[in-house]
């Protein structure tokens, strides 16, 4: 029975662990077991920092941060700023001698001019060196011309400086604009436009037909073989939308606006009135295409008659040159007037004649249709109360300007705020309406005007 279990053991190829020689890859895989992770390295309380030459000269391992790239880049413009202020350093004094020699050459001509210097017209050129020139007040003197004034700027009625010993021309001014002829230029567009013109369509296709159209389409005038018109006259009671629509014009029009009271071409010395006149279509000219509004031209342009003083005298004197200008020899251009009146039958006939002022457009009193637009355009931005009529103030039988009716639509809204009200009432209207033709009738001593 032993040796039968022996033998058997001996058939199966012995014991359990023991392999075969041709099962070794198979056997492998099969019987690979489980092998624990290796053990630490060391075990223990924290290893201390290492001491001695080795460990010192061992660089840390380091990591930038972001503030230290923000050093960096701070660092880099202070950097670049003392290179750029270096290099201006270095500029500064490679310039300084010439800088030195233009000032002494400066001086020299300053000491050569004089000073003071006095201010003259320029008469006529005589020869490279020598003219004729007059100042202010005193005659005409033959004068010669310093070798650094430019002569290719100089002609005749230019502005000049010359040595206040010798009169000799030692300077041009440049760009001689009359401070007063500055102002007048109208820098900023008014906000008026022909929308908020009631009525007046006929008044404003005549004014745009004699005055944009000539600016904005010549061509237009020149295809149907006639010159357009030189200016306009805007005529009509007082407060018919007469400067309202010279607005409009300013508004719609790119071309340079220069906006004139007839009052302002009255100057106190004698000669400076149409000098004033002379400059400003000069500067309209250089500003062309430039369109001129001068407001109330009755005061310069009343008719002529024997004058007995010397200040009547000096306003004909002014209107002269501005018929001059209006229709001389010199020709206009681009240039457009439009002159504006309460009283055109006292103006002058040479002033009115065709070739001067081309197109007359009267301005009436606004009619029921006129009157209801202007109502229409004053009470657009107003809160009214439901109870309000405007047509009763459009059909009333009293004379109403459009002034008339933008001040009672003004008085109405002034009532309401007065009795702290957000809304306006008929009841208010009526009684601006009241105010405003007491004013304007019996409110005005009889004869005042008349």
């Amino acid at each position: 029975m032993g040796q039968g279990a022996s033998g058997g053991l001996g058939k199966q190829g012995g014991l359990p662990g023991d392999r075969k020689p041709g099962d070794g890859a198979a056997g492998d895989k099969k019987d690979k077991k489980f092998e624990p992770p290796a053990a630490p390295s060391r075990v223990g309380r924290k290893q201390r920092k290492q001491r001695g030459p080795e460990a010192a000269a061992r660089l840390p391992p380091v990591a930038p941060l972001s503030k230290c790239r923000l050093r960096l880049l701070k660092l880099d413009r202070v950097k670049d700023y003392l290179l750029m202020e270096e290099e201006y350093v270095a500029s500064q004094e490679r310039l300084r001698p010439s800088e030195d020699k233009t000032e002494e050459d400066r001086s020299k001509v300053d000491d050569l001019r004089g000073t003071p210097m006095s201010v003259g017209s320029l008469e006529e050129i005589i020869d490279e060196s020598h003219a004729i020139v007059s100042s202010s007040v005193g005659p005409e003197y033959y004068v010669s011309m310093l070798s650094f004034v430019d002569k290719d700027q100089l002609e005749p009625g230019c502005s000049i400086l010359m040595h206040n010993k010798v009169l000799s021309v030692v300077g041009i001014l440049q760009d001689e604009v009359d401070p007063m002829v500055s102002v007048m230029k109208v820098e900023k567009a008014p906000l008026e436009s022909y929308a908020d013109i009631g009525g007046l369509d006929a008044q404003i296709q005549e004014i745009k037909e004699a005055v944009e159209l000539p600016l904005t389409h010549p061509e237009l005038y020149e295809d149907i073989g006639i010159r357009p018109p030189k200016g306009v006259i805007l005529y009509g009671e007082p407060g018919t939308g007469k400067t309202l629509l010279a607005k409009a014009v300013a508004n719609s029009t790119s071309a340079t606006f220069l906006r004139v009271v007839g009052s302002e071409l009255i100057q106190k010395y004698l000669g400076d009135g149409p000098k004033l006149v002379r400059e400003l279509f000069r500067v309209a000219d250089d500003l062309s295409p430039s369109i001129v509004f001068i407001d109330e031209i009755d005061a310069v342009g009343t008719k002529r008659y024997d004058a007995n003083s010397g200040g009547e005298r000096e306003i004909q004197r002014t209107m002269l040159e501005l018929l001059n200008q209006l229709d001389g020899f010199d020709s206009r251009g681009d240039v457009k007037v439009i002159l504006a009146t309460n009283r055109i039958e006292s103006l002058d006939p040479a002033l009115l004649r065709p070739g001067r002022i081309d197109r007359k457009i009267e301005f009436p009193l606004p009619d029921i249709k006129t009157r209801r637009r202007i109502f229409q355009i004053h009470t657009a931005k107003m809160t009214l109360a439901e109870d309000v009529n405007l047509e009763e103030f459009v059909m009333t039988k009293d004379e109403f300007s459009g002034a008339d009716i933008k001040a009672i639509c003004t008085e109405a809204g002034l009532l309401a705020l007065r009795e702290r009200r957000m809304k306006v009432t008929h009841a208010d209207f009526k009684k601006a309406k009241e105010k405003v033709m007491f004013k304007k009738k019996e409110g005005v001593p009889e004869g005042l005007y008349m």
